[in-house]
């Protein structure tokens, strides 16, 4: 297999990256691409830094294992699927399920500090930064972590105010320049989904071919 076209999206807590990339997926011809997250690199939480006041940080660049993530993309380049536990958030009693990833054409690579990491962001055919309004990031982080994660809405606003914000700030924002393509997804994420197949559309055009 040639050596695959390494997208990197990366984005604020809630800016919908996640939902970009399965976008994206649903619209390429099967096979043709495979998503990797980086939460699924999150260290086990006996691992992770507390704050001033004794709450567990997931939002600093350390929380993750990013040689580890960086590792993996450069297997998929040499053509070896990944196998991974899916992360599961600390989610007391949840069942972890196990995740092989093959390689293919196109890797999505998704995460709030794939950008600050140097080793992997210089694997990146191509950077993409989403970004959104902060008031609408919080309020998808609400409803997402409230259903998924078990979090109380006191709690998630702690980590937005104290980890979140500042670690966008520190960690993320910088780094925005360097993308080659940013997507607005304030309003109706298939805007923003049409707006980056439009750019990889001759990639994606290709493969369509290649895989008929």
């Amino acid at each position: 297999m040639a050596v695959p076209f390494i997208v990197g999206v990366a984005g604020g807590s809630g800016s919908g990256k996640t939902t970009l990339i399965r976008g994206l997926r649903d619209r390429a011809p099967s096979g043709a691409v495979c998503l990797i997250s980086q939460d699924d690199y999150y260290h086990p939480i006996e691992q992770q830094s507390v704050d001033v006041n004794g709450k567990v940080n997931f939002d600093l660049p350390s929380s993750i294992d990013l040689d580890r993530l960086t590792h993996d993309i450069v297997g998929l380049c040499e053509g070896r699927p990944i196998r991974r536990r899916e992360y599961t958030f600390n989610k007391e009693g949840a069942d972890e399920r196990w995740m092989e990833i093959a390689p293919a054409p196109v890797v999505l690579v998704e995460g709030l500090f794939i950008l600050h990491h140097a080793p992997l962001r210089e694997l990146f055919d191509l950077k993409v930064f989403v970004h959104t309004d902060e008031t609408l990031q919080l309020e998808r982080r609400l409803a997402r972590d409230i259903v998924e994660r078990g979090y109380g809405p006191d709690e998630i606003r702690y980590q937005w105010a104290n980890h979140v914000v500042p670690a966008y700030r520190a960690y993320l924002d910088p780094y925005r320049a360097l993308c080659e393509v940013e997507v607005d997804n304030r309003f109706a994420v298939t805007d923003a989904i049409d707006a980056l197949h439009d750019r990889l559309g001759h990639r994606m055009g290709a493969l369509r071919e290649a895989v008929a």
